[in-house]
């Protein structure tokens, strides 16, 4: 992956089934370049062909931002309309392989989550924060540009119309305690508590059935596009996987699962 502390990177570990993604360009409050853009793909491109994972944390580095945004610097050199048309398009691409990946994923914001770095938490299944982050997109009193239709599809399923519409027209740049309420966090904690949170959410995810988990997911999506989405394939194979028989077994027997995510 990327090296170099100009553009960035975008490290990978994993520790035992759970793979964690770190933006790390703290200098620069974790701005994406294209690299870590690429990174972050060749990351969730890791993911998916090891069956061995079964849930993704991603963190900014430095513990002052998530992800800062996209580096404007990258938009200097457009000069036409096309060129923001082909922007949003290929960030759609990075945030929709983000939505759509095998394992659950969990966003660990501290301090910023900004345009695309909100766009990368808004696609996460579960967002955790540290008290005092701030989430939004305040481009309409910095950069004059616009996101595309599946950003602002995925932002107003989750924070709502009435809250999408607040934080883009009026900038607004609410703190994890406001939209804690509102269910888009699971958890707003100190620092201190931040990576016993982690962990305990981790170690939930674990335990419970990954095709059930799998199948939902991949459902919500089809839903978010087309409410009347048939399901019919993604319905057998889940009643129709080693798990599910494995949980009916455990279930009488009154013994927990040894799930096998098959």
């Amino acid at each position: 992956m990327s090296a170099t502390q100009n553009e960035g990177a975008v490290r990978y570990r994993v520790d035992s089934a759970v793979a964690h993604l770190t933006f790390d360009r703290p200098a620069a409050r974790n701005a994406m370049t294209w690299a870590m853009y690429e990174d972050l793909s060749e990351g969730l491109a890791r993911i998916e062909t090891d069956p061995e994972i079964r849930v993704a944390v991603l963190r900014g580095a430095g513990g002052k931002a998530f992800v800062a945004g996209t580096d404007i610097a990258q938009f200097a050199s457009f000069t036409s309309g096309e060129d923001g048309v082909a922007y949003e398009a290929r960030i759609d691409g990075f945030i929709g392989a983000l939505e759509a990946l095998r394992v659950p994923t969990i966003a660990v914001i501290e301090g910023l989550a900004v345009g695309g770095g909100l766009a990368i938490a808004n696609a996460c299944d579960i967002r955790i924060a540290q008290t005092g982050a701030r989430f939004g997109v305040p481009i309409a009193r910095t950069l004059g540009n616009c996101l595309s239709p599946a950003n602002l599809r995925r932002l107003t399923a989750t924070l709502g119309l009435s809250l999408v519409k607040r934080m883009l027209l009026l900038a607004e740049m609410p703190a994890a305690e406001t939209l804690m309420p509102l269910g888009y966090l699971a958890a707003v904690t100190e620092a201190e508590g931040l990576d016993a949170e982690v962990a305990r959410i981790c170690e939930q995810l674990l335990g419970h059935a990954p095709v059930t988990m799998s199948t939902t997911r991949r459902m919500l999506l089809r839903l978010a596009v087309d409410p009347e989405a048939e399901a019919a394939d993604l319905i057998s194979a889940c009643y129709g996987s080693r798990d599910f028989g494995i949980g009916v077994r455990a279930f009488l027997d009154r013994s927990p699962p040894a799930w096998t995510g098959t």
